[in-house]
């Protein structure tokens, strides 16, 4: 059987959790206030002036912080779900938070079943490639995309590593833009917005089904 190259960052961040515990640091964030400038940016995936409740799948949730910091803003249009492929992480929210929903999955399992939900966001699923080669982990961001987009009824968000930067990392997945852009119109929809406007070396994108301005 052909190996599965990406479970090798799984790993990564299960070592991450092993040494650091419930913090920042055990999602392989450096500081907190990093990890919460993605929370802000991955929300703002959910389209202005909904009133409703949004159902809202956390891809690779990890322990849940995007959740704590949902409650601390005090943000109450999210119906909140979790996925993650590590039964490590998976264990590890269902404890924090009984009461909702949590998935144990790895999505390109052909025996996964999702429900749909509005919208889902895949928050430093695709930011560090460890070893693997640049073709290697696009080959696996390609297929995650299309599965989990299949699955948004309005849209997702995720995030990767800017190339816009003075030095490139081998452990992270510098994406071009450009390579993104065809990808999306291609592959998934021409509807997608890329913000490259917030304080970090990534950047993130929204891919809606529907345009949002209207002609």
């Amino acid at each position: 059987m052909e190996e599965k190259k990406y479970l090798r960052i799984v790993n990564h961040y299960e070592n991450c959790l092993d040494k650091y515990g419930d913090t920042p640091q055990g999602v392989d964030w450096p500081k907190k206030e990093m990890a919460e400038a993605t929370y802000r940016v991955m929300l703002e995936v959910i389209k202005p002036n909904t009133d409703k409740k949004v159902s809202f799948l956390d891809f690779g949730c990890g322990a849940s912080h995007l959740y704590e910091y949902i409650q601390k803003r005090g943000i109450r249009n999210i119906e909140y779900s979790g996925l993650d492929i590590s039964q490590k992480y998976i264990d590890l929210s269902r404890r924090k938070f009984p009461s909702l929903n949590f998935y144990l999955a790895d999505i390109l399992d052909q025996n996964v079943t999702l429900p749909d939900f509005d919208y889902i966001i895949l928050n430093g699923v695709f930011t560090e490639k460890r070893e693997l080669t640049f073709d290697e982990m696009f080959a696996y961001f390609q297929p995650v995309i299309l599965k989990v987009f299949a699955k948004a009824r309005i849209g997702i968000a995720f995030n990767l590593i800017s190339k816009q930067v003075d030095w490139e990392r081998d452990d992270l997945f510098h994406m071009p833009l450009d390579t993104l852009a065809w990808f999306l119109k291609k592959n998934v929809s021409r509807h997608f917005i890329i913000r490259h406007d917030y304080e970090l070396y990534s950047y993130t994108t929204y891919v809606y089904r529907e345009p949002n301005v209207a002609p």
